[in-house]
């Protein structure tokens, strides 16, 4: 019964001071919104950027043979590094700490054409473990390649999706045959639509691929591109570098120590970039929003001032029938915190419903979609407490140490 006229006197209230009222819950509001929106772009923005960044392939190193530049066992500097299949298999089983490890061939300006359309290609000898390490992975109906194709060296090709649009428009490309300067190639499948940031050589979107060894009977090449490969536990990055230089300087009688002899791109290190880049940002923007929030509990607490002098009657009398200083402590700090989560509620259902017309807006490729996560909802939830507990705390202390006779002089 004591909770039930505790509530109805709190809303009774609200009414009483409609404009009063309105004003302290819009500060709350306004505060929560503006924590939980800024919060919410700041990771759909960064969960966009990773995605972007990912579409090349997650947590792979590139490595890229160069030209020494120190002199080692009598050869000068200057000499260039070619690197072959065989590399490759021999960082595999010298260096365990590797999940995967793959050649990589290109080509470029390669002529791709369909009956009467045409396109200049890049074109890249791969193995079937390609798809995997940079996520080419195929429409529905269609498939990468595959071990048989590299071990017959077939004339099969996978197309990235904007090639295969500008040879076969909305048409199905998966069986049909095109030809590959002139030679004819089996498309088996198409590339399903990503996002791609980044690349070293450029979009998969607009490439073709084919089986390492008909790229090498085709083109003639006996050296790689590159080489990729993925470290089993990215802590272990350096320590599988240093034994890359190791392996291949034995190899290729080339200085351990020359880090120009190889140019390594470990994606790893830009994705600890993205993350501490986007962890700075959203404090920012979190710390922008809870000052918002702040200037709303400070409203908060000068109206409880106001609702004190008030109700200063109200309290002599229930400090001079037996109410103690904790009991009106915790009245207005519980009046205080349901103002606060009334506004809280309203802004977080409100930020929610722009949340989810932001999602079905045709920007996702640039700011993403923001995302109203269990974090996110954490830390509004804590931030509103403390602010809510704060502004409540001092107006009630100040009522629980009136002195009931004068409480009740003041209130008459």
């Amino acid at each position: 019964m004591h909770r039930f006229g505790f509530f109805s006197q709190f809303y009774r209230d609200l009414r009483t001071h409609k404009l009063r009222s309105f004003l302290t819950l819009f500060g709350i509001t306004w505060g929560t919104v503006a924590v939980v929106l800024l919060l919410a772009f700041g990771t759909g923005l960064q969960r966009q950027s990773l995605k972007s960044m990912h579409g090349m392939g997650e947590r792979i190193v590139i490595l890229f043979p160069q030209r020494t530049t120190k002199p080692y066992q009598g050869m000068g500097i200057g000499r260039p590094i070619r690197l072959t299949d065989e590399d490759a298999w021999l960082l595999q089983r010298e260096i365990p700490e590797m999940e995967a490890v793959t050649p990589e061939y290109g080509r470029w300006g390669v002529k791709l054409k369909y009956k009467d359309k045409a396109s200049n290609t890049r074109i890249s000898g791969v193995y079937p473990v390609y798809e995997e390490l940079r996520n080419t992975f195929p429409r529905r109906g269609g498939r990468f390649i595959d071990p048989l194709d590299i071990q017959m060296k077939r004339r099969v090709i996978f197309l990235g999706n904007e090639t295969a649009k500008k040879l076969f428009g909305e048409g199905e490309a998966v069986g049909k045959t095109i030809t590959v300067n002139g030679v004819p190639f089996i498309v088996v499948g198409v590339l399903k639509e990503k996002m791609q940031s980044s690349s070293y050589y450029g979009s998969d979107s607009r490439a073709g691929f084919i089986p390492a060894t008909t790229f090498t009977s085709m083109f003639g090449h006996r050296y790689v591109n590159n080489i990729l490969y993925r470290p089993k536990d990215t802590a272990l990055s350096k320590q599988i570098s240093k034994k890359v230089y190791q392996v291949l300087a034995k190899r290729h009688r080339f200085d351990p120590e020359d880090k120009d002899a190889l140019r390594m791109w470990d994606t790893t290190e830009f994705d600890k970039f993205v993350f501490y880049m986007f962890l700075g940002l959203n404090l920012l923007l979190g710390v922008g929003g809870v000052f918002t929030l702040v200037v709303g509990g400070i409203g908060v607490a000068n109206i409880m001032y106001i609702v004190i002098r008030e109700r200063t009657r109200e309290i002599g009398i229930k400090m001079a029938i037996g109410a103690k200083k904790s009991h009106i402590l915790s009245q207005f700090i519980l009046e205080t915190l349901l103002i606060v989560a009334t506004g809280g509620t309203i802004g977080f259902l409100f930020s929610l419903l722009i949340v989810k017309i932001a999602s079905l807006l045709p920007i996702k490729q640039y700011i993403g979609t923001p995302v109203v996560s269990p974090p996110v909802a954490g830390i509004t939830i804590l931030v509103l407490g403390t602010v809510g507990f704060v502004a409540g705390y001092f107006p009630a202390r100040r009522a629980a140490t009136l002195n009931p006779v004068q409480a009740l002089v003041l209130g008459e």
